[in-house]
């Protein structure tokens, strides 16, 4: 039997550069950390007492003896993809899918990992990565970015760079314990209670050719705002509070780039959260729903916290780690063929 524990990101600045279509013209750049909420994925192989050869639960269950019959998408192509046969597997996770975290594809890599673990071989975070991405977006055909992906099998907090020759590289951002701990407490974090498949949000922002050189000039400017936050993490000497004045400058470039981004229910918590003290913030993920994120002073916790009552507040922390085991038991498996 294996457990992998998989985390999921928050991502700051950059969102959308990491399309393929746009950095393979002009580079890509995110500013993101993992979280310390996590989805496990559990995988054995079945015993054979069932009618079925496999068995699969998440937000359904699936019981199949034939793999192409699989529904879940990545499921299906994964285990074709690594040749896997005969087993039950288990999802479940601390927050919810279609959320804006990168769900779907840190639940990807850890499968992956929990799969290579079950053959008894290893496989690093980076190969972990490439193949989810590979699974994601050409074996399933999802419409996004490569770094939910990275973010989910790297962990930390990072800037990745995504160059137009399609190598990326992931550097993580060097700032001191006391101010990333300063950065962690003044972000607040509420579920709106909105899902959505980031897939969908994405093609639905696909328009005419006038409106995507309109959305790819204010990704070139959401890109420049990488360098800046950055800088603002790394240098001591500037107000750490500028962080905050910049998300909300890139969620007012971010909620620009297509229709579908944000709606008037999701514009007026935002205002909501503004006016009760926040400097700026932004929804994460592709945009349409998910949770929201803000930079709060610590004075004004309370009253931000009173602004969204009728939303779910979420505290987290930052992660390091990534995806990793968590448990393992070797199994020697034989087909049922070869019995």
């Amino acid at each position: 039997m294996i457990i992998t524990q998989t985390p999921f990101r928050m991502s700051f600045f950059g969102g959308g550069t990491d399309l393929e279509s746009f950095f393979s013209r002009f580079g890509g750049s995110v500013l993101s950390t993992t979280l310390d909420k996590y989805c496990y994925v559990n995988v054995r192989h079945l015993p054979r007492f069932f009618d079925y050869s496999t068995e699969l639960s998440y937000s359904k269950t699936e019981r199949v003896t034939d793999i192409l019959a699989i529904q879940h998408p990545a499921i299906r192509n994964a285990m074709q993809m690594l040749d896997m046969h005969e087993i039950r597997l288990t999802y479940e996770a601390d927050l919810p899918a279609r959320s804006g975290l990168g769900t779907s594809s840190s639940f990807a890599v850890g499968m992956l990992n929990a799969f290579y673990a079950l053959k008894g071989k290893y496989a690093d975070k980076k190969k972990l990565a490439d193949e989810a991405i590979y699974l994601e977006r050409v074996l399933c055909e999802e419409t996004g970015g490569w770094q939910d992906q990275i973010a989910a099998s790297f962990g930390g907090f990072n800037r990745i760079n995504f160059n137009t020759d399609k190598t990326y590289d992931v550097l993580p951002v060097i700032i001191s314990p006391e101010r990333k701990q300063i950065l962690n407490s003044n972000l607040m974090m509420f579920f709106t209670g909105f899902t959505r498949f980031s897939s969908e949000v994405q093609k639905a922002n696909i328009g005419s050719k006038e409106k995507q050189a309109d959305k790819e000039k204010k990704l070139l400017d959401m890109l420049k705002l990488v360098n800046e936050a950055e800088h603002v993490l790394t240098d001591s000497t500037t107000d750490l509070d500028d962080f905050g004045r910049l998300l909300d400058l890139t969620w007012k470039l971010k909620r620009k780039t297509g229709t579908a981004v944000s709606t008037d229910s999701i514009d007026a918590l935002y205002e909501r959260g503004i006016k009760a003290g926040a400097l700026g913030g932004k929804l994460l993920g592709a945009g349409g729903g998910g949770f929201l994120v803000f930079y709060v002073q610590p004075e004004f916790h309370l009253s931000v916290k009173e602004a969204m009552h009728d939303l779910m507040y979420i505290p987290f922390k930052f992660e390091d780690g990534g995806t990793r085991v968590i448990h393992y038991t070797p199994e020697n498996y034989v087909s049922r063929e070869d019995a």
